[in-house]
């Protein structure tokens, strides 16, 4: 199932809203990169509010796309971390480290906004 990527200004909002196969999270990857280029945008959120697990390969491939697309001069920012998948991650020893995460949505547009600086300082 492809993840739907609207542009809201200059920024990008792929919803993950399920499950996602390796290949799917591939074809985001790739359908991050080219929309970037495209739309030239200024910041990627990334809303995983409807995922109650995450495994390693797309914690991994997260975490590759907002490297990629720092790169290309854009702010990847991770919505709706749900609390027992943040909890599983820490136990298991995953995380977004200098990858920018917020509560929800609203807050990671806010994020996106504030100067460049403190964009992609890996807040949390």
């Amino acid at each position: 199932m492809a993840v739907p990527i609207l542009k809201q200004g200059p920024f990008l909002i792929a919803s993950i809203q399920a499950a996602l196969t390796d290949t799917d999270v591939l074809r985001l990857q790739d359908d991050v990169m080219v929309q970037v280029g495209r739309y030239r945008s200024r910041g990627i959120v990334v809303d995983v509010t409807a995922l109650d697990v995450m495994d390693s390969f797309v914690s991994r491939s997260l975490r590759g796309i907002a490297q990629m697309t720092r790169l290309r001069g854009a702010t990847t920012v991770i919505v709706g971390i749900q609390p027992e998948v943040a909890f599983a991650m820490v136990q298991l020893g995953m995380s977004f480290e200098d990858v920018s995460t917020a509560l929800d949505l609203e807050e990671g547009l806010a994020l996106l906004q504030r100067p460049r600086k403190e964009a992609g300082d890996g807040g949390g």
